[in-house]
């Protein structure tokens, strides 16, 4: 149990809203703002307390977390002229754990250190599931000794919290793993269309595949999403599609390349365009269907 200390957190979303539980149940004061009233509810009635603004959630804030969609959102929270950097203190830690471009994380520590604000990046890996549960792994960039700080607050929200550079350092690290994730369920789509097609009992092999060196996370997390046609969101389609675009734009900016990811990009890309922008990324399984002249329910 870390020392109780004084917390903001802005986005309560499918993700930020049990981050910001498991910090009430970790023994901190955490006060929530949302764009709607039913999560700031929810966060109340866990033990927390709710905000009717970014200035007042952050009033008394020792340690402000941002945790929204994508870098429009994080420009307007937190370098808007009512967002976090215009009502913190000199001193408050900011981490923004949501998953943008590095660029926009550099931008937000370069306007940050002028007023004595100190930032953390923190984007997160693990899904809704692993929100829930407080097995979040997290890549941290910025300064080490805010990471050392900020290290037994993000413990209650991730089992794997590694400090991995300087400021933009964890979105780029997030990026690649938005790349693997992505390629890793397109390709477990692939063979879940392959195993029904031959008439396997598809369960059973995918319980002895993840067994074996094909086993991974993505198997585990998503294949019953696969098996029963479920893709209700845990991480949408959507976000991913934002995602693939930063990895793609970080890439071309560093030489580096990607045959593999580029076509998963847009598989990705080709999912939206379908109407499946609001499902579980595990609904790329439904693009493989398409492919290979399958009805899609």
């Amino acid at each position: 149990m870390s020392a109780s200390r004084k917390i903001a957190f802005i986005g309560l979303g499918i993700m930020g809203s049990p981050m910001a539980a498991n910090l009430v149940k970790a023994g901190h004061t955490v006060t929530g703002f949302n764009l709607q009233q039913p999560a700031i509810d929810a966060l109340v009635a866990a033990g927390g307390k709710g905000a009717t603004s970014i200035a007042d959630a952050v009033k008394d804030a020792e340690i402000v977390i941002t945790m929204v969609p994508a870098d429009p959102q994080v420009e307007q929270v937190v370098l808007g002229e009512d967002g976090v950097l215009a009502n913190v203190a000199e001193g408050t830690l900011v981490i923004d754990m949501s998953s943008i471009t590095p660029q926009t994380s550099i931008k937000v520590e370069a306007a940050a250190r002028p007023k004595g604000i100190r930032t953390l990046d923190a984007p997160v890996s693990g899904g809704e599931a692993g929100a829930i549960e407080a097995v979040l792994s997290i890549m941290v960039g910025g300064d080490a000794a805010d990471f050392a700080e900020a290290k037994p607050i993000l413990d209650a929200l991730g089992t794997t919290v590694i400090h991995v550079g300087p400021a933009g350092a964890g979105q780029t690290v997030k990026a690649a793993n938005q790349l693997i994730v992505a390629v890793n369920i397109q390709v477990l789509a692939e063979a879940v269309v392959f195993l029904e097609n031959a008439g396997v009992d598809l369960p059973a092999a995918l319980d002895v595949l993840g067994g074996g060196l094909a086993g991974s996370t993505v198997l585990n997390r998503k294949k019953a999403n696969m098996i029963d046609r479920q893709f209700a969101p845990g991480f949408r389609i959507d976000l991913h599609h934002k995602d693939m675009g930063i990895v793609t734009d970080a890439a071309r900016a560093v030489g580096a390349a990607l045959p593999v990811g580029a076509v998963v990009a847009q598989l990705v890309a080709s999912a939206r365009a379908n109407g499946d922008g609001s499902l579980d990324h595990s609904a790329l399984l439904r693009g493989v269907e398409r492919l290979s002249g399958r009805e899609v329910k």
